[in-house]
């Protein structure tokens, strides 16, 4: 066995070390009692269904990822950090970040703000926004950078009046950050739409008969209870907006140290054969999701833990 195979293990062996460390973390405790489950199959079959599972992970989850990884250091550190340290590497790294840091944000405002209309209020058009919500899960990134090209381009509906106006939305950051908008805002609000409508309206009517504002009842009341669920769709929007390739594609013009992002220095890097480079850059997005599942995992784990500490808790005792 040469030296990339023998990493390839020590990256196998990482990964694996890891799983077992957020199974601890998130395991129950010792003494509680697990649920009896009703098995009605063959212990054989569970474990041949079980094997199949953890295969499909290896064979399409882990080893394309340790994959990234060993030919990222192919050709040792000195060779991925020139990768990672070259301008325009440098230029697709910021430009990714700041796409994040203006989308992610903007979704959050955008998805709170929607979550609580559809959960608290009923309204005429409730089912049609819902459904707006869910547009970009439905239509491919591509066509939705294309959407944008024939709103803002210099061909489109607003062509000519940027043009008068000396503004550049299509091939310039603006248009890279609508088309990561679009493509993302779905997540945060999909996420706390089921959580809020299941946890009801008494805790903010009971805040208002009190004599807290709006802002108050959302601050104190409605945010601490929806606080893990709103983390993990956050979580799920800042990793799909760093990522994103199809969207972005369309409306980026591919200019090298400008427009390109992460996703897109790793086409054009694996095009003209310089793999180390292009591994090199993908690592941060294998890096990414990595740590994405961390704290995901963290994050679900404190909210059932959250769930389950009070529905343990005593019930109150009226007050004479």
């Amino acid at each position: 066995m040469n030296e990339q195979h023998y990493f390839l293990l020590k990256v196998l062996l990482a990964v694996l070390v890891l799983l077992v460390i957020a199974y601890q973390l998130t395991a129950p405790k010792k003494g509680s009692k697990p649920e009896k489950l009703s098995v009605t199959e063959p212990r054989w079959v569970r474990w041949v269904l079980i094997g199949v599972a953890m295969s499909f992970i290896l064979l399409f989850l882990v080893l394309p990822l340790a994959a990234v990884f060993t030919e990222a250091l192919r050709k040792g550190l000195e060779a991925y950090w020139q990768g990672l340290h070259e301008p325009d590497a440098w230029a697709a790294i910021k430009l990714t970040l700041l796409t994040a840091v203006i989308a992610v944000p903007l979704n959050l405002v955008f998805g709170v703000a929607a979550a609580w209309c559809i959960a608290k209020y009923e309204f005429k058009g409730k089912a049609f926004l819902t459904t707006l919500i869910d547009l970009p899960f439905s239509i491919s990134p591509v066509v939705a950078g294309l959407m944008y090209v024939l709103v803002f381009g210099a061909n489109g509906w607003m062509g000519a009046w940027l043009a008068e106006h000396d503004i550049k939305i299509i091939f310039a950051v603006p248009g890279i950050v609508l088309a990561t908008v679009f493509v993302t805002f779905p997540f945060i609000a999909r996420e706390l739409i089921p959580l809020m409508q299941a946890q009801g309206n008494d805790e903010e009517q009971a805040a208002i008969v009190l004599g807290a504002s709006g802002w108050q009842t959302f601050w104190y009341v409605t945010l601490p209870n929806i606080k893990w669920g709103l983390l993990y769709g956050v979580i799920l929007c800042n990793a799909r907006a760093m990522g994103e390739f199809g969207a972005v594609s369309v409306v980026s013009g591919h200019i090298r140290g400008q427009t390109n992002t992460i996703p897109l220095h790793v086409e054009i890097l694996y095009n003209e054969y310089q793999s180390v480079a292009a591994f090199a850059a993908a690592s941060l997005l294998a890096l990414l999701a990595l740590v994405t599942l961390v704290i995901k995992t963290y994050a679900e784990w404190k909210h059932e833990q959250q769930v389950q500490a009070a529905a343990n808790m005593p019930p109150e005792r009226p007050s004479h």
